[in-house]
């Protein structure tokens, strides 16, 4: 996290190539990531978090 977002973005498009799937099943499996995190907002399982809140819990850890 400390690394330059640019950094940061070609450092996880490096280790996408080197497991050797293709980026549209990534992008298919974060589609369906999606949709099951709206479908639990909708069912009221979970409540969104504003983005200052989640990063301060993500960088609180």
């Amino acid at each position: 996290m400390r690394l330059p977002d640019q950094d940061r973005t070609e450092l996880a498009l490096r280790l996408l190539d080197s497991v050797g799937e293709p980026a549209d099943q990534v992008e298919r499996a974060w589609i369906d990531e999606a949709k099951r995190r709206l479908a639990a907002i909708e069912r009221g399982e979970v409540q969104p978090v504003a983005w200052p809140e989640a990063r301060e819990r993500i960088f609180a850890r």
